[in-house]
């Protein structure tokens, strides 16, 4: 495909966004595993599941870079028609989560043992939340952290398309490189204190960060913005490698990745117990080895031969929908099977994922219905 001059359905970029999107529903599920921090079996497994599907948000910015080059607008009309139909959905969301959390703790989720605690909610609370999801998102609405990036990606991807027009290969190559840099950074930042480094002012920021300035030197080239390039450069200029080279550099970069993402967790959390700062970073989405992941996977869908079917559609349109709503699902299926006995810690967040996954589908179509609760979803 010629991303310069048209374009076309790609079946295999739906089957991706709904493969994405239901590691984002396995991600959620392994939260309640993982929190324990009881170095169980339990608790390493929802950390092997949970390392193992870090991709998934990566995954889906991805998506953007190839669905929304070229911008062939001016920036208004392209910010009323990208920004304009996620701000809705945000709006309706941070208002819908908060209360309908608060309504499962109540009437539901009563037991003080649950992931809902009816104790942490009250009406002055959720009030609350609801009036500063202006400035960000809070627990009740965790995954609309995503919808603030992306408008912030939407507001900055004309800009870039208007280079990436005139760009050459080589020149998404440098960018490219540089963008990779930025993803080794927490670790550096990390290692720095064993060189003796302390930081200044009490900031440990490295390369220009410091309290009175949080951009380093390679700040312009961070974030998700790396991944939209990236598969833009994949999707105009192809490997066209065979099978088997394609296999035999992805599944070894997965795997060294994945090695990273799970052995790095439990080795920070064995070591920074109680600080969920430095958990993370091994988690970061916009890191080297959730990079190396995603690109493995990413090249792997981009070789397949998916076709074009009116369920494949469906699914990937509800993908949206499936992605706001499935967080308050989760949990309450999470409940229910905290009560099984016996099942294993695998089975039990394989099974709430898929069972959250359909739910949270049902949920979308159900709102797909209506002209006005459609906005919420689509």
């Amino acid at each position: 495909m010629d991303l310069q001059t048209k374009r076309t359905y790609i079946p295999w970029i739906d089957f991706l966004r709904i493969f994405a999107c239901f590691l984002v529903v396995l991600c959620h599920s392994c939260d309640a595993f993982v929190a324990s921090f009881d170095n169980s079996f339990s608790f390493h497994t929802a950390v092997f599941i949970g390392s193992l599907v870090r991709p998934c948000v990566p995954l889906f910015a991805m998506m953007s870079g190839i669905l929304l080059f070229p911008v062939k607008t001016d920036l208004a009309t392209f910010y009323k028609k990208r920004i304009g139909r996620i701000i809705i959905p945000l709006l309706f969301w941070s208002i819908a989560l908060p209360i309908a959390f608060a309504l499962y703790a109540y009437f539901i989720q009563k037991s003080p043992n649950g992931l809902i605690s009816i104790e942490k909610y009250t009406v002055e609370g959720t009030i609350t939340k609801i009036i500063t999801s202006i400035f960000n998102f809070n627990y009740d609405t965790t995954p609309l952290w995503y919808i603030y990036m992306l408008i912030g990606i939407y507001l900055i991807i004309p800009i870039f398309g208007s280079w990436l027009d005139r760009a050459s290969k080589k020149d998404i190559q440098i960018f490219l490189s540089f963008w990779i840099i930025t993803l080794v950074l927490p670790y550096i930042k990390m290692a720095a204190p064993l060189l003796g480094y302390n930081g200044n002012y009490g900031n440990t920021g490295i390369w220009g960060v410091c309290t009175w300035n949080e951009f380093g030197t390679f700040y312009y080239f961070s974030g998700f913005i790396g991944y939209i390039v990236l598969a833009y450069y994949l999707v105009k200029f192809p490997l066209n490698w065979s099978w088997n080279k394609t296999l035999s550099i992805a599944i070894p970069l997965f795997l060294i990745g994945f090695v990273i993402t799970f052995s790095g967790f439990l080795i920070t959390q064995k070591y920074f117990p109680a600080n969920y700062a430095n958990l993370e970073i091994v988690w970061y989405f916009c890191s080297i080895n959730v990079a190396m992941m995603t690109f493995s996977v990413f090249i792997i869908f981009q070789r397949l031969k998916i076709r074009e079917s009116k369920a494949l559609k469906d699914w990937s349109l509800a993908t949206f929908g499936i992605f706001l709503c499935h967080f308050i699902i989760v949990q309450g299926i999470s409940d229910l099977f905290f009560k099984i006995p016996y099942l294993p810690a695998g089975l039990k967040i394989i099974l709430i994922a898929v069972i959250s996954f359909v739910l949270s589908y049902l949920v979308t179509k159900l709102f797909d219905t209506n002209s006005i609760t459609r906005r919420f979803v689509k």
